[in-house]
């Protein structure tokens, strides 16, 4: 450490995670650091917003969470060491700029701030002026012993010896920053492509075809999609709704209601887009209620002591037969719990009968299966993720349209249901798959998995379930895709999708649903998988090479693709070695994240991991510890 006690970190990325990175250390000085601190935060991108939220955008983009469940602050429900510093949520502060008259509001945002409301979905832009709010408000609340330094920049390198300074090399700055400790929060990696992609890329370059591989969509240039080309989609999760913004009314198409009934009005300058996937169906709309009674007292079968029998056995773990009973059979709890207490008159038993069953009886068992049908008589009403996770399950159909209308019906029902209040138990298993969320990340921590487990279920199937179920595009998009298949725009293929390239075109089909689709163009909609191996962050790919930094492998070869870090975040080298100096956070490192905005009141892992973080930067520097 410097001997006149002042020391520096070099925060690298400073889109939320490093801004609330910021906050979380500047909350926890005053107890924990004697010094003085220089954060120096590092981003080409605007601090607070940075790349994935910056203002400079497409305002036709929209958030994918309501206002009041978003907030960059934590509060009474986060169980951490550090500080509680309360804040509003985004809905929350949106109305206190719209009741102080929109002072400071960019004039292209006044209308949007005028119409806001906390279950409105607002547009990304309006997020970025949060961040950017927030990120001013860490500043102002800086204690005498932090300051923070903003380079507009790109961190290209870091070198140094795991005990001593480490050189932070920025590509516009001649000489690299000195500091202490490295926290890298630079969120999602972009990636080359894959083998299998770039043989598409050579086949699409081969015979003047357009190939777009997985990339964050709006980074995407889209100009090469020409008006009325057959375009494939593979994919129907959030990045593909952006996609279908972006290609409709980003191109000047514009909806109208008549007689009731969305229709969208072509520009005709839209592609046409023929969309499919593994489900066949879009994720489900986010709801747009509440519960209506109180939550239920989770995590029940899946709480810490049901974790400390599991990571204390001398076998491996096996998700689908150790952890997923007890994960569903708690969210479930959720479910039934707002269902009983809400809507009573939908159930045959009595609440206490109910629960006492429940809970005696095993997830799936013919007994937990008996209860349900005697207990709640509709189907409609009972939770069946299984159900949920494969609609089209074992479903054929005689020709497209007879598909196009299913699953019309299907979409349909889906926001008929996430519209209507009296479905609210659905929101129960919505925050109970919040909560197993959390409970999961720490069995993931403790390494006890099977490789098939983490790789196949966790990384897999489970992120790809909870993404479906809980993290769906707001029901006015799904609404527009229904326009927009009406007026000819966008056509579905249909389940377990398949591509190949052949005779010089794209060809598509699905075993559910006869026929084939050819284009002349196909575009991967989804975010690129997390690969260490393939990332292009010239930071990463530095450390990468000189084995500073190594992706997760588990035992037995499998590969995660994930930045392996240890204890608090710790980067670990080739040899095994961790260096703590230099720390990792983020979705793409080994300790799991969600990619996503932390909830108010619901104890957000995001909160809790990144205040133990701040606490461990600021314990190894503060210059009085031994």
């Amino acid at each position: 450490m410097a001997a006149d006690d002042r020391v520096s970190v070099a925060v690298v990325g400073a889109g939320p995670s490093g801004v609330g990175l910021v906050e979380r250390i500047a909350a926890n000085a005053p107890e924990l650091f004697t010094g003085h601190l220089t954060v120096h935060l590092i981003d080409p991108h605007p601090p607070g917003a940075g790349r994935v939220w910056r203002y400079e955008q497409s305002p036709l983009l929209w958030m994918n969470s309501m206002p009041e469940d978003v907030t960059m602050f934590l509060d009474g429900s986060v169980r951490c060491a550090g500080p509680v510093r309360p804040g509003p949520t985004l809905a929350e502060w949106a109305a206190g700029i719209r009741a102080a008259g929109g002072e400071g509001v960019p004039e292209d945002l006044r209308a949007e701030f005028a119409e806001a409301a906390p279950t409105r979905f607002p547009t990304r832009r309006l997020q970025s002026a949060y961040l950017d709010w927030f990120f001013r408000g860490v500043l102002a609340d800086l204690p005498p012993s932090v300051e923070v330094v903003v380079h507009e920049d790109t961190a290209v390198d870091v070198t140094g010896d795991p005990g001593g300074p480490q050189s932070v090399r920025l590509a516009e700055r001649a000489e690299p920053l000195v500091v202490d400790m490295v926290v890298l929060a630079i969120g999602h990696l972009d990636v080359d492509p894959s083998p299998a992609q770039q043989a598409l890329a050579e086949y699409a370059r081969e015979h003047d075809l357009r190939y777009v591989p997985p990339a964050y969509t709006s980074d995407i240039d889209l100009s090469a999609l020409q008006p009325g080309e057959d375009v494939l989609v593979r994919g129907f999760g959030l990045a593909f709704v952006d996609l279908m913004v972006l290609l409709t009314e980003g191109r000047g198409g514009r909806y109208e209601t008549e007689g009731g009934t969305l229709v969208y009005h072509p520009s005709g300058k839209e592609p046409h887009l023929h969309i499919g996937s593994r489900r066949g169906v879009p994720y489900r709309a986010k709801p747009e209620y509440r519960l209506r009674a109180p939550f239920a007292a989770l995590p029940r079968f899946f709480d810490n002591a049901a974790i400390a029998e599991l990571t204390a056995r001398p076998e491996p773990l096996d998700f689908r037969r150790d952890l997923w009973p007890l994960m569903a059979k708690d969210i479930g709890w959720a479910y039934y719990t707002e269902l009983f207490t809400a809507h009573p008159e939908r159930t045959r038993l009595p609440f206490p009968d109910f629960e006492a069953a429940y809970a005696a009886a095993e997830w799936n068992s013919p007994e937990l299966r008996a209860l349900v049908e005697a207990a709640v008589p509709a189907p409609e009403d009972r939770f069946d993720p299984d159900g949920l996770d494969k609609p089209l399950a074992g479903l054929t159909f005689p020709d497209r349209g007879a598909f196009t209308e299913h699953l019309h019906s299907h979409i349909t029902t889906d926001l008929a249901r996430r519209a209507n209040p009296g479905f609210s138990a659905d929101m129960g298993a919505f925050l109970g798959l919040l909560v197993s969320f959390g409970q999961l990340s720490r069995v993931v921590a403790s390494g006890r998995l099977t490789p098939d487990a983490q790789i196949d279920d966790v990384d897999g199937w489970w992120f790809g379930f909870f993404s479906y179920f809980a993290s769906g595009p707001p029901g006015p998009r799904l609404r527009q895709l229904l326009a927009l298949s009406r007026a000819g725009v966008v056509s579905f293929v249909g389940p377990d999708m398949w591509v190949r390239p052949e005779g010089g075109r794209f060809v598509a089909g699905s075993p559910a649903v006869p026929g084939r689709q050819v284009g002349t163009a196909l575009v991967e909609a989804r975010l690129p998988a997390p690969s260490v191996r393939r990332a292009t962050d010239p930071l990463i790919a530095a450390l990468r090479d000189r084995g500073e930094l190594v992706e997760e492998v588990l035992t037995g070869g499998r590969s995660t693709g994930r930045i392996t870090i240890r204890s608090v975040g710790d980067l670990v080298d080739a040899t095994g070695t961790t260096n703590p100096r230099r720390i990792a956070m983020g979705p793409h490192t080994s300790i799991r994240a969600a990619g996503a905005f932390s909830r108010p009141h619901t104890n957000a892992p995001g909160f809790r991991r990144t205040d133990a973080v701040a606490r461990a930067v600021l314990q190894r520097l503060n210059p009085t510890t031994p």
